[in-house]
């Protein structure tokens, strides 16, 4: 089993047992977590802070906004704040590539990794 695997194990357990995700799409799992790169194999690169302002606009401009393309300040912010309350705020490791495949979802994007 690859280090990449792994990670995506790790992912796919947090969707379903955090989010309540009973049948998530693996394959998109797989694909976020390789746009993501070196980063995932890093603890802080890896998850998301949802009590810092600064990474929660970071996720919103960064990755809503110029990733997906959503161009509606609103409607991002709504839809970020929307995943972390469905990812439960009093959740610690926050992992991103699950912010990010609970973002595409939302937003119906999954053409963006196919």
């Amino acid at each position: 089993m690859s280090k990449l695997d792994e990670k995506v194990g790790q992912y796919i357990d947090d969707l379903k047992s955090k989010v309540g995700e009973s049948n998530p799409d693996v394959d998109l799992v797989r694909k976020i977590a390789k746009a993501q790169g070196p980063s995932i194999y890093k603890a802080d690169a890896e998850t998301v802070s949802s009590s810092s302002e600064g990474e929660m606009n970071t996720v919103k401009k960064n990755f809503i906004m110029k990733k997906l393309g959503i161009t509606d300040e609103g409607k991002a912010e709504d839809a970020l704040n929307q995943v972390i309350e469905k990812y439960g705020k009093s959740n610690r490791n926050k992992y991103r590539v699950v912010v990010y495949y609970l973002l595409t979802k939302h937003f119906k994007k999954e053409s963006i990794y196919k």
